[in-house]
This record gives C-alpha cells, sequence and structure tokens, in this order.
C-alpha cells in the first residue's frame, strides 16, 4: 500500500486494541501502580465499557504533585481528563490526525457506533506524513489567513485529487476527501470574514449546504448551493448584519474559486436566507403545490446539513419535513417522476450512445445519465420511508435494512452508483488532463472494453431501477 493510501485506512485497522482501563471510583495511588506496571503514559477511564475520560503521566504531574496534594486521598475521577475525545472507528487515520492536531492531543480513544471503547491510537500510529496527504492540506487549511491563501489551497485541492487518483485511493473514499476538504474551506472562509468584518454577528442561525454538498457526495464539478436558517426573534439590526454578512461570504466563496449556482441557490440570495417559521412556511408551499420548480428546490434543501453554526435548526427543519411528508404523499410521487424522467443513455440491443456532435462529442453526460436517477430515486423512497439524513449509500442501506429494497437489488444499486460516480471522477480528471473546466461528460474512447461492459451494466441497473421507481409510486397514473 502506497503512503498516501495509509491515510485512508480506517482507525479501525490501525489502532491498538489492547487498551488497559480502570473506573473512576479507583483509587489514584492503585491505578498510577497499574500504569507503572504496564509501562504506560496513559489510562482509558471507563463506565460500563464507555470511555468518558483518561488519565496521564503528565495529569499526575501537574494535577497532583505540583499542587502538593495527597495522592492517597484521591480518586482517579478527580483527576482523570474528561469529557473524553473519542473517534470512530470506521473513520479515515488523515481524520484522526487532524483531529489530534487541531486539539493539541496525541492520543485519541477509538469507538464502535455504539460508543463502546474498542481501541486507542496515538500521533505516532503515522510517522511518515508527506506534503501530499489530505491531512497536510487539512493543516493548511486551518491556518489559512485570508481568501487569497483558501484560493490558492482550494486550487491545491484539484491537485490533490489528481495525485491520489493515481495511487488507486477507492473513489468513493475520494469523494469523501473532496468533500471534507470542501468543507474545511468554507468554514474557515466563514471564521476569517466573521472575524474580520462581523464580529457582532448573532450566533441564531446556522449555514446549511444543501443538494450534493449535503449528502457530502461532491466531486470535482460542483457549484454552490446553500442556505441560511435563523431565528425568528432577530431584531432588524441583526437581520441587517446578517444579510451583509451573507452577501460578504457568498462573494468571497465565488473568489476562492466555488462557482455560483446558476438557479441562484445561495445564501447571499434572500429567499435562501429565511427565518425557521419563514423556511417551514415555504416548505409547506413546496408541498402542497409540486410544481417544477418547487420539485428543484425541495430536493436541493431536503439534503439540508449544518456546516455551520446552529445544528437545533437543521434538526427542527427535518422534523417539519417528515411531518409534511407524511400527510402529503404527492410531492415524493412528482420527485419519483423526475428521477424517471431522465433516460439512461442506451440504444437498441443495449448499446451505448453517445454524443454525435458538438463540443462533447463523443462523450456521455454521467450525471444525468445515471447518477442523478439514482441520487433522486433512492431519496424519494427514502424520504417515503421515513429516512432523512444521510448521503446516496447510507440511504440505499437503510432501505435494505427496512425490507424496502432486496439485499441483491440494494447490493446492484451500490456498485452502478459507485462506479458511475468512479466514472464521472475520471471524466473530470481528463479534463483537468486538458486543461478545461471539470463538467459531468465522459469520453467513451477513454473506457477499455470491460470498462465498457461495466458501464452498459450500471446505466441496465439504472434502467431496471426506474421501473421499480414507476412501480412503487404508480406513475402511469400521472400526466405529464
Amino acid at each position: 500500500m502506497s503512503v498516501e493510501n495509509v491515510f485512508f485506512v480506517p482507525v479501525g485497522e490501525v489502532c491498538h486494541r489492547d487498551v488497559v482501563t480502570c473506573e473512576q471510583e479507583m483509587a489514584l495511588v492503585d491505578v498510577a501502580d497499574r500504569m507503572r506496571e504496564q509501562g504506560i503514559s496513559s489510562i482509558v477511564v471507563c463506565a460500563d465499557r464507555l470511555p468518558i475520560g483518561m488519565l496521564t503521566d503528565r495529569d499526575l504531574r501537574n494535577k497532583v504533585v505540583a499542587e502538593g496534594r495527597d495522592p492517597r486521598s484521591l480518586r482517579v475521577g478527580e483527576v482523570m481528563n474528561s469529557p473524553l475525545l473519542t473517534i470512530t472507528e470506521d473513520r479515515y487515520l488523515y481524520e484522526a490526525l487532524h483531529l489530534m492536531s487541531r486539539r493539541r492531543i496525541h492520543r485519541l480513544c477509538v469507538v464502535d457506533d455504539t460508543g463502546a471503547l474498542c481501541g486507542i491510537l496515538t500521533d505516532s500510529d503515522a510517522l511518515r506524513l508527506q506534503s501530499r496527504s489530505p491531512q497536510q492540506l487539512i493543516r493548511e487549511i486551518e491556518e489559512a489567513g485570508d481568501v487569497a491563501d483558501l484560493k490558492a489551497l482550494h486550487a491545491k485541492l484539484k491537485g490533490l485529487v489528481v495525485h491520489l487518483a493515481g495511487t488507486r485511493v477507492a473513489t468513493k473514499d475520494l469523494v469523501q476527501t473532496v468533500a471534507h476538504l470542501n468543507d474545511r474551506i468554507l468554514v474557515r472562509l466563514i471564521e476569517l470574514v466573521r472575524a474580520a468584518r462581523y464580529p457582532d454577528l448573532t450566533d441564531r442561525f446556522a449555514f446549511l449546504v444543501l443538494g450534493s454538498e449535503g449528502r457530502q457526495e461532491q466531486t470535482l464539478s460542483t457549484d454552490q448551493d446553500n442556505a441560511i436558517v435563523y431565528a425568528d426573534d432577530l431584531s432588524a439590526a441583526e437581520l441587517e448584519r446578517l444579510a451583509a454578512f451573507s452577501e460578504d461570504l457568498i462573494d468571497r466563496l465565488i473568489e476562492v474559486g466555488v462557482p455560483p449556482c446558476s438557479g441562484g441557490i445561495m445564501a447571499k440570495n434572500a429567499a435562501w436566507r429565511r427565518s425557521l417559521s419563514d423556511w417551514q412556511a415555504v416548505l409547506g408551499k413546496w408541498l402542497h403545490t409540486p410544481s417544477p420548480e418547487h420539485i428543484l428546490n425541495g430536493s436541493m434543501f431536503f439534503d439540508l446539513r449544518t456546516l455551520y453554526g446552529d445544528s437545533s435548526f437543521e434538526t427542527q427543519l427535518r422534523a417539519s419535513i417528515t411531518s409534511k411528508l407524511r400527510d402529503n404523499k404527492l410531492f415524493l410521487v412528482h420527485s419519483a417522476s423526475n428521477a424517471v424522467r431522465f433516460k439512461p443513455p442506451l440504444g437498441l440491443f443495449g448499446k451505448i450512445k453517445a454524443k454525435k456532435k458538438g463540443p462533447h462529442r463523443g462523450c456521455i453526460e454521467v450525471k444525468k445519465g445515471g447518477i442523478f436517477p439514482i441520487t433522486e430515486g433512492v431519496k424519494a423512497m427514502a424520504l417515503q420511508a421515513g429516512i432523512a439524513a444521510g448521503g446516496t449509500r447510507a440511504r440505499i442501506a437503510g432501505l435494505r435494512e427496512a425490507g424496502i429494497l432486496g439485499a441483491e437489488q440494494a447490493e446492484n444499486l451500490i456498485a452502478a452508483f459507485d462506479f458511475l460516480v468512479t466514472l464521472r471522477l475520471r471524466g473530470q480528471l481528463v479534463a483537468i488532463e486538458q486543461e478545461r473546466m471539470p463538467d459531468n461528460y465522459l469520453p467513451l474512447d477513454r473506457l477499455n472494453r470491460i470498462e465498457t461492459g461495466r458501464l452498459r451494466l450500471a446505466l441496465e441497473e439504472v434502467q431496471r431501477f426506474q421501473d421499480s421507481l414507476r412501480h412503487k409510486f404508480h406513475l402511469h397514473q400521472i400526466s405529464r
């Protein structure tokens, strides 16, 4: 495995599983003696297998000896560091390293999806960090001092993706990396703009990312889709400052290199910057009047994710969406209809149909012809089942667990989705190689015979999924 690929190993595969633990009620001298016997400089404090704190040699030195306290009278819980910073075992190594660097700590507890302790990771577990690593780029983003720095780092992101693609990193890992790095750039930009010109800005708002960014499924050809939700009772002065901040922020984001949304779905526009109650009312309007524009807006908004600010607004908006959809299924029917509107580029006998003329001659549009029907169709099915959050792969898994998708269909759908995203990214890398702006077109002459066969199978799977959507949502009853 290449050095770069090491950063994409889940921390559960590289952490130390033999972790020495103790309980917070134990006598400090007994635990210190255990640490001496084991030859360790730290010990994890647990309660019912859940890590709640950590005791280190430094704690014994600074909190006990230096303060002249009697260690014989102390319990572990009086000295330990708590609450404890943890990371789940499915997260990538580069994320763990970044977290340790940012919090200035040298070790991190690894937990499973129930929160139970399953290992410990130290910063010495990855000694060979190179400059072309996601972790290093994250550090540079965190240290960026102005918009010019972030613009350079945004350009550097493309170079990193090109580099990692050559190291055989899995596409799903690359896509997650792109999403994570784009998140960090935007968060850092918000911090810089706010600190420089809006120190008086209210905290009672949330900056939301929508669409593919909300699902964390971005590739290299992604414009911005975002919104702001704020408290209902902000004063006129607070609203004025929030509006100025929003306009300033989006202008700077464009300056960094993230293209504006052609449809205007950006927080600088008043239609996408509303109070909580206003957003709830707008959602009701969209859902009860499923016009093409409302379907597009609603579908984009349903993928909301809080990137910065008060996440409680997202919780309330998701609850509103779930409640309103429960009383009105018509919107989801029209959403599913939109997912089957785009036909995979397949002709008679399953032959792949490329563009015959124009600048994209010999290419297929991978997003509209394959990815969009899957993401939108899966979203409609997931929302109908009450599965709101998560990306496409997580929603497919949720539908399988709920028995709505069979195991084989779910597996085939994920395989088709992953391969189509792989080809989309490949097409974008070709564009960069040719010094063009990345787009969603894939030149078929870049595929070998086996890849062409896999593409045909993926597009056929999209067709089958669209047929199942027509049946599930009774789309034959909709007049178009």
